[in-house]
């Protein structure tokens, strides 16, 4: 009878040690669910390329010369482009060939008193220079009057700078004969509406630009920069005309033979 009761009163305290803990286990809270869409952290090296090509970024919007650029087209052919920073923070941006059909030169500048378009006499246009006046100084160039290659002397730095920009940038293997660290750069977001185009930025460490490819071609830098005016000048005197675009000039119909 004894030996029961010492069984008993040990079985009953095992239970008493056992039961708290299962119990403990059974209502102890689920581990959290791992959020949709999360990632891992950046990779070191993507995320030390952002904060390098941020920093040339910057130092290129300090950076005021003037500096010619070799513009090789998605065809092949090779035009050159001059840039114009200038102390005052204005600047231009020369391009041959552009407007209506490739015939004619044009020039954009943002000065104190606006944005700008010029038409420069050029093959199809053998009038001299005159300029019309798109919106304000910091305004966006008008889709038909875009010329692309602008941007990255000028809005496109804004976005480099930016951290918060949705970009994913990674080192890039410099083309052949350019000098400067370069790096890609790919959006990460359908919806960026930056002027900014994809592609690879080449920079010098003072933050001089030495070239871009992207989807308007390649522009690489010919011969080193020269020093950077007070400010810029139009090509022309403001009119009142219309901005020209790329499309060729409308032929009308011939005159009819009597």
């Amino acid at each position: 009878m004894h030996a029961h009761l010492r069984r008993a009163r040990r079985l009953a305290g095992a239970l008493a040690i056992v039961l708290p803990a299962l119990l403990a286990a059974c209502t102890a809270a689920p581990p959290e669910p791992v959020p949709p869409g999360a990632t891992d952290p950046a990779p070191a090296e993507v995320d030390a390329a952002r904060d390098e090509l941020a920093a040339l970024a910057a130092a290129a919007q300090d950076r005021h010369v003037t500096a010619t650029y070799t513009l090789t087209g998605t065809d092949g052919s090779a035009r050159t482009v001059s840039v114009t920073s200038a102390n005052d923070g204005t600047w231009r941006v020369d391009v041959p060939g552009w407007g209506l059909g490739g015939t004619v030169d044009v020039s954009l500048a943002a000065t104190a008193d606006g944005l700008f378009q010029c038409a420069l006499p050029s093959a199809g246009r053998p009038e001299p220079a005159s300029c019309v006046r798109l919106g304000e100084p910091d305004d966006a160039v008008p889709r038909k009057q875009d010329v692309r290659v602008q941007h990255p002397f000028t809005d496109s730095l804004e976005v480099l700078t930016d951290r918060r920009a949705p970009l994913a940038v990674s080192p890039a293997t410099p083309p052949a004969g350019v000098s400067g660290q370069c790096y890609s750069v790919e959006s990460t977001s359908a919806s960026l509406n930056a002027p900014l185009d994809v592609g690879i930025y080449c920079y010098r460490p003072d933050g001089t630009p030495t070239a871009v490819r992207a989807a308007f071609g390649t522009l690489t830098l010919a011969g080193e920069p020269g020093p950077a005016p007070a400010t810029v000048r139009l090509a022309g005197p403001i009119t009142e005309g219309e901005p020209i675009g790329t499309d060729s000039p409308t032929v009308g119909p011939s005159p009819a033979t009597p």
